[in-house]
């Protein structure tokens, strides 16, 4: 199969299965507290990743990047998995399925703004474009489409949805000064963020049930949200001519999300939510395709002047 080929097969299987996560979270929480299903998913992470660490055979590579780089990994792996996902599973105990899962896809619109002041990066017009139309969106979404009271049904819900949209993309800032291989890089946060995790949950909480649903609702999470399907992410970008090849994929995530929310949860979708992801899917793909046509249009200008 040639690596095109290869790189959509990648990318289709990650985006299949990241669709799934946002009923298998709420799922899993029927069993499990926030923290608790961080605990299991993280477990459940490092036993997947460290096993693929040393199939790949880069278990030299572990005390290698940790060493060159401690302080990163301390950073990566407080922001991820335990900072991050214990909001956002707050979040999705909060709000139902489809609110927590359209807020949260808000983090690609976040990422660019937040990349001006932390890594100076240019704001481009088209950042900014996208910015106001899919915050639209999310107040759309967080007062159920009542606009002019401008009510929240879950206040705290939305702000913990949105500020996981800041976690993650402050995760991913703080992991472009890392030059490591990327697997081993995701083991080390996980395995440095598992004793916070552990004594957060010592300290506050009972230790997760271990009935063998409990377990495998955990298991899943930390298998198709945190690990595996990561790992076909990174080969489909590996495999892909460019990473633009890519990008009309992750369209799918939220759609087919949405259908799986309604067939499995039985949540009635509400016109709010389709509303307003509509404006966040339009904001994303005004980010991807606004600055190319600005490009075409200056460019013809300029040949108009010549």
């Amino acid at each position: 199969m040639k690596p095109h080929h290869l790189a959509y097969c990648f990318g289709l299987a990650a985006i299949l299965l990241w669709s799934t996560v946002a009923t298998a979270f709420k799922i899993a929480l029927g069993f499990f507290t926030p923290l608790q299903l961080v605990f299991v998913a993280t477990v459940t992470s490092i036993v997947t990743l460290g096993a693929l660490v040393l199939v790949q055979g880069k278990r030299h590579l572990i005390a290698r990047q940790f060493m060159r780089s401690p302080w990163l990994y301390l950073q990566t792996g407080l922001l991820n998995p335990f900072l991050y996902y214990l909001v956002l599973f707050k979040a999705y105990d909060l709000l139902p399925a489809q609110q927590a899962l359209a807020l949260n896809y808000t983090w690609a619109i976040l990422l660019p703004l937040l990349a001006v002041p932390l890594l100076g990066q240019t704001l481009r017009k088209s950042d900014l474009i996208a910015a106001v139309t899919a915050y639209i969106g999310v107040v759309i979404i967080a007062t159920g489409g009542e606009l002019a009271g401008l009510e929240f049904e879950q206040p705290v819900g939305v702000l913990l949805a949105l500020a996981s949209t800041v976690l993650w993309c402050l995760y991913w800032i703080v992991n472009t000064k890392d030059k490591g291989d990327a697997v081993v890089s995701l083991l080390l946060s996980f395995c440095i963020s598992l004793p916070f995790i552990s004594l957060a949950l010592a300290l506050t909480q009972p230790l997760p049930s271990f009935s063998l649903e409990a377990l495998a609702a955990g298991i899943y999470v930390g298998l198709f949200e945190m690990g595996i399907t990561f790992v076909l992410w990174l080969l489909a970008l590996k495999n892909a001519k460019s990473a633009s090849q890519l990008s009309t994929l992750v369209f799918l995530t939220p759609l087919l999300s949405m259908a799986l929310i309604a067939l499995i949860l039985k949540e009635q979708i509400v016109t709010a939510t389709f509303v307003g992801m509509g404006f966040i899917l339009s904001a994303l793909a005004l980010q991807q395709l606004l600055p190319k046509l600005l490009l075409k249009i200056s460019s013809k200008q300029a040949q108009v002047k010549r």
